[in-house]
Parts: structure tokens; sequence; C-alpha cells
């Protein structure tokens, strides 16, 4: 498993990286976790080998591995029948590239839009030198496992070979409505208002600030959930909004199913888990008619999508729901069903056999290396401007 992300940097990459080293400690296989450090010596009872992590300026939250010799030198003393790539981007094209010198298939899980973050934070131009690299990393790939129909066919129509996709799961034992805490909920609305919820980290791409748009909102009360480098400005924009900060375990499960309404305001999300978790959770979704949230929220059953940025259907969308408890109930309830089979155990067996099928796949040992003018030290760099919150954007 050669990872851009892992412990103890909580995100996407990482929890989905943890949730599958379980599934493969549960079902009795073998592995080794390539990270950037600092990081543990092991996790689910595997090994963990950290490689040298540099904090990126203006988020040093994110550490970028580097693509030492290490990498190659580990996974032949491991000897793997297959090699995960999870967001491969500097790290993981070192451990593509690896594999294929070794002759073992590699399976590779896209998870970012990093050109899509880079152009929210103002790079323009960057988008060609990005695709060519992921593309570049992907191509050393048996497979490329996509999130969503939206991520697949914007792959597809950009050249990436060999997609399938490959969707995430939820604990739905863990986000359930039973964990509503009435307490809780007295606390945030004391006067009986409508809990208006988003989660998630605080940063620019995430479009937080959209919810300006339900400041006077009436009977509404906003909620914030997680934090990020955005923080202090969304505190500024949202006076009236309650921020719990960052919340894991029982205290998130408790405050996904205290809420009634859960927004997600950015369109960039190849998958979008906290979706995934409020439906869980029993609450009906408003979120952006783009990425990941396209396959997870049936409008008119389980919540309603808004065209992205459009802050005049996003608050439309709230109120028919605040104003409507009958409906909020009913699309809690389905948005519950809709989610009940995707467990972390049926994704974790549809990833084994996506593995087996690629072992039996013959692996060129050789691929053309792109000329360094399109290296990843480029990418990185995103033209050397903006210093800051762009490079934050690159790193997400």
């Amino acid at each position: 498993m050669v990872t851009e992300s892992f412990l103890p940097r909580v995100n996407g990459v990482t929890n989905s990286v943890c949730r599958v080293l379980e599934h493969l400690e549960r079902r009795g296989h073998e592995a080794l976790i390539i990270a950037p450090g600092p990081g543990p010596e092991s996790y689910a009872g595997y090994p963990v080998t950290v490689v040298p992590g540099v904090g990126l300026p203006g988020y040093n939250s994110f550490v970028l591995g580097l693509p030492t010799k290490a990498v190659e030198r580990r996974l032949r003393e491991f000897a793997p029948d297959v090699v995960h790539l999870a967001s491969p981007v500097a790290l993981g094209a070192a451990g593509a590239r690896a594999a294929r010198k070794m002759g073992v298939p590699s399976v590779a899980v896209f998870q970012t839009d990093l050109a899509g973050f880079a152009r929210r934070y103002g790079f323009r131009g960057t988008d060609k030198t990005i695709w060519s690299w992921l593309r570049h990393v992907h191509r050393q790939a048996a497979r490329t496992l996509v999130p969503s129909s939206a991520t697949y066919k914007q792959l597809d129509e950009r050249g990436f070979p060999g997609l399938a996709m490959w969707r995430r799961g939820v604990d739905s034992e863990r986000f359930q409505p039973s964990r509503r805490n009435e307490e809780l909920r007295r606390e945030l609305a004391p006067n009986g208002e409508v809990l208006v919820g988003y989660v998630g980290r605080l940063a620019s791409e995430k479009r937080v600030e959209l919810l300006a748009c339900l400041a006077d909102a009436p009977n509404v009360k906003l909620v914030v959930v997680g934090d990020g480098p955005a923080q202090k400005k969304l505190r500024t924009m949202l006076p009236d909004a309650a921020f719990l900060g960052f919340l894991d375990g029982h205290r998130l499960a408790e405050a996904y199913a205290s809420l009634d309404v859960f927004v997600h305001t950015g369109p960039d999300e190849t998958f979008c888990q906290a979706v995934q978790e409020a439906m869980a959770s029993g609450l009906p979704v408003v979120a952006p008619a783009a990425g990941g949230p396209v396959d997870l929220v049936t409008p008119e059953e389980t919540g309603l999508l808004f065209e992205p940025n459009d802050t005049d259907a996003l608050r439309a969308c709230v109120l028919r729901l605040a104003e409507d408890a009958e409906l909020r109930t009913a699309w809690g309830a389905a948005s519950r069903v809709s989610v009940e089979h995707r467990s972390w155990t049926a994704v974790g067996d549809e990833l084994l056999r996506h593995y087996g099928e690629v072992c039996g796949e013959r692996v060129p040992r050789d691929t053309p290396d792109l000329p360094a003018a399109a290296s990843m030290a480029n990418v990185i760099e995103l033209g050397g401007s903006g210093a800051g919150e762009g490079r934050e954007a690159a790193a997400a």
C-alpha cells in the first residue's frame, strides 16, 4: 500500500486506506504500508515504512512524501502480489514505477481532483501539466479505480486507460439515526430551530462560505463541523453559526444524527464521504449537482441537488426542507436505506476482486518516463505564484 497520505494526518485518502487495511487483516492477507513520515510504526498489525516527508509552504499539515530509492528497495524485500497506489501523485509515482520494474501489477485509486483544486485557488494554466503527470502515473497501473460516474467520465475523456468503478463504504453501525443527541440539539437550538449542518474540511475549495446565503433564513440554525485554514474567515462570515471544530468517533456520529438537514457546498468532490455518512445518519441532503454527490443523492427521494455556486438555488432547497418536517423525515429514512448495503466489508471484498483480476494480467516491465519539464516537481510548484493557499490546494 503506497499512499500519499497516512496517519496522523486525517483526510479522505487516509480514511479509505485505513479501512482497506483493516479489511485485509480480517481476510488474512499480508500487507506493507509505505507512507510519508512522520507516522506510526504499524497499523492493523502491518508494518509501516515511512519515507522522508516535506510539509508544503502554507499548508504544513500536508506532508509530501519524497520518492526515494527506499520505495523500490522495500517493495522488493516484501515481494508483493499487487501494489495498491492510494491517490498517487509523487510517492505513488515511485511506487508505480517500482512495481512495473518488478513486473508486479498495481491498482491506482483516483481520489483527488488536483487540477480542480488548483483552479479553485486561482492557479491558471496548470491543468495541462497536472493532467499530463497524473495520466502518466495511472498509465503504469493495470487498473485505475474511480469512486463516481462523474470521475469515470472525466478520466475517460482525458485518456486514462483501464478504468473501473470502486465506491467507498460507510460504517452504518457507527453512523445511524439512533445517535441523535437531544441534549446537544437543545444546546444548539434552544428555540427549536431547524439544524442545518456542514461536516468537512474548512478550506477554500469546499466553498463553505456559500452558507452565508442562509444567515437570515427563518427558524434555521447553521452548524459547522470541521477545521481548516478557512475557519477564521468563516467565523467572521457566519457569526451566528455554531462551530463545533474537528470531531471524530462517537462525537462525530452524534453531531451528524442531531442535525435535521445536511448541506454540502463544494463542487469538486470525486465522491464525498461526508454526504454518505450523513445519509447513513438518516438525513436528507442538499448538495451540488456535480461530482460524487450526483451518484449518492436521488432528487426528490433522498434530498435535493442545486447548480454549483448558485446560492439562490441552495437557499431554496434548504428552506423547502426546513419548512417541511414530514418531508425531512421521509427523505431521511430513504437516505438511510439507500446506503445501508454499502458496508466497508462489501466494498473491501470488491477491491479484493480487482486485485485478483489484475494479478492474472501480464505486466510490462518498462514504461517511458515523462521529460523533466513535465516532472512532478513542476506540478507542485504550479507556476511558482500564489504562495500559501495555492500550494495548499495542490496538496489537497
